[in-house]
């Protein structure tokens, strides 16, 4: 599932390395505490991006409301302000393995390229491309198996996932995320849509 959380009327959330620690703290213990696995992630000054698997529905409700209610006491606190962060709930989007899994985590690490801020991603901090392109262990990461069946060994996969990286994505792929992920639909082909729908009977094929 990729899940989108942004600052309300997308002001800021992160104002310092601190800020995303912090952050980057509260959901490590969130994905631990709701058995959530996180497979990439980044953080940007007014929203973050996060790639997840659960096996309970409401795991990833729950997680989200736990860093909700933590960061934005912090947030608030330190910067001697009330009120709302986040505008509303987080947007979430079912993620087809198989086909899109790899892209979404690209499109995911590759936000701070987009925005301008580097060239190279390795260049950011906070995302979970260090782990994946160059093998830093990072805790809370869970490498989703679509990752590790890039190579028989960790620095082939680390290699051949920063070639991967190195491909831009189409302007149609990235149009199409951030359809599916504002809109909450799911990001596949349209046969997965419709089995999901079969199976699920929710018709989120729009």
């Amino acid at each position: 599932m990729h899940v989108i959380q942004r600052g309300m009327n997308r002001q800021i959330c992160f104002t310092s390395d601190a800020d995303l620690a912090a952050y980057a703290h509260w959901l490590a213990e969130g994905v631990k505490k709701f058995v959530v696995e996180l497979h990439g992630w980044v953080f940007m000054t007014n929203h973050v991006h996060l790639l997840l698997t659960s096996g309970d529905d409401n795991a990833v409700s729950k997680l989200m409301q736990f860093l909700g209610r933590l960061y934005v006491r912090h947030f608030n606190y330190y910067y001697a302000r009330t009120g709302s962060l986040y505008e509303g709930r987080f947007k979430s989007s079912l993620v087809q393995d198989d086909i899109y899994l790899l892209i979404c985590l690209r499109y995911i690490e590759l936000n701070p390229i987009r925005a301008g801020i580097f060239t190279d991603p390795g260049d950011y901090q906070w995302s979970s491309y260090a782990a994946h392109g160059f093998g830093n262990n990072i805790s809370m990461l869970t490498p989703h198996p679509l990752y590790l069946a890039l190579g028989e060994t960790k620095s082939e996969r680390e290699q051949n996932y920063r070639e991967l990286i190195g491909d831009s994505l189409g302007a149609d792929v990235i149009t199409k995320i951030r359809h599916c992920a504002n809109k909450e639909l799911i990001l596949g082909t349209e046969k997965f849509k419709q089995q999901f729908e079969e199976l699920t009977g929710d018709s989120l094929i729009r």
